[in-house]
């Protein structure tokens, strides 16, 4: 059965002038510098560049976990300030809690607002979503790493948020797991239409998704540059336009210093 709901959520994200930083050592260890960035509703948004650069960081405080220093993160004018069930975070690591079946973690949103019997409906569709019912009651040690990853998305999609925060969802999936979750996150956005902002380490995986692609410099993180994806979806890795942006955004992250760490034209070629 195909399910017939269709969230149609998306909102604009507006960051204005946002800095922050973290006590170190006894003095500020400054991570974010002066970021203005905008989202429309319904764009899909990757963010690259040097680890430890403040890219999880902006997502923490797009989430409302975190409270910037200085500046502004507005969703449709309202100012972020606490976390709410339509900004929904999904981590690197699955998170999910092992004493609770699927269907159960999927569950949490819902049962933490006291709406558990109201949503029973939305809770089964998110498991359909996600290609999850079959496994509904299984536990998190039964799963593979790509399926725990799907119960996460589940879990956040049941809550129809209207952003979605991926901080490296797929960061530690095998690389054939990783193409097909690839696809299912975008099957998902071009479905559900919610405003997306993905943290990745992988420059094919951005382009592959994303409308834009803002590349950081090193902490304190600046925007080195913004790069407009128009290619028609899907998108074909070994074309000479996708090759050229790739290119294009490493030749920026090398020109940054990115670091050891950071995908080489190599490994980007073979990923």
């Amino acid at each position: 059965m195909v399910s017939t709901h269709t969230a149609q959520k998306s909102a604009q994200v507006s960051i204005t002038r946002v800095t922050q930083a973290f006590r170190s050592n006894g003095s500020d260890l400054a991570v974010l510098d002066d970021l203005t960035l905008d989202a429309a509703p319904g764009e899909f948004v990757a963010l690259v560049g040097p680890s430890g650069c403040g890219k999880s960081t902006l997502l923490r405080l797009l989430a409302g976990l975190d409270r910037p220093l200085f500046g502004t993160l507005e969703v449709d004018g309202t100012p972020v300030r606490a976390p709410s069930p339509d900004r929904a975070l999904v981590f690197q690591d699955p998170t999910l809690f092992p004493w609770r079946t699927v269907r159960q973690n999927v569950a949490l949103g819902p049962s933490a607002r006291g709406a558990l019997k109201k949503s029973q409906q939305r809770i089964e569709e998110a498991l359909e979503l996600v290609n999850l019912t079959d496994f509904a009651d299984s536990w998190p040690a039964q799963l593979s790493g790509g399926m725990a990853q799907r119960a996460a998305l589940a879990r956040a999609l049941v809550n129809d948020p209207s952003v979605l925060l991926l901080d490296e969802p797929l960061g530690k999936l095998d690389a054939l797991t990783r193409r097909v979750l690839q696809q299912e996150i975008l099957s998902l956005w071009q479905r559900q239409r919610f405003t997306a902002f993905l943290v990745t380490h992988d420059v094919n995986e951005a382009l592959l998704l994303s409308d834009r692609v803002v590349v950081f410099s090193p902490r304190p993180a600046r925007i080195r540059e913004i790069i407009e994806i128009n290619l028609p979806r899907p998108r074909d890795t070994a074309s000479p336009e996708f090759i050229a942006l790739r290119e294009r955004i490493l030749g920026l992250l090398d020109e940054e210093g990115a670091g050891h760490d950071q995908p080489t034209r190599e490994t980007e070629r073979h990923d």
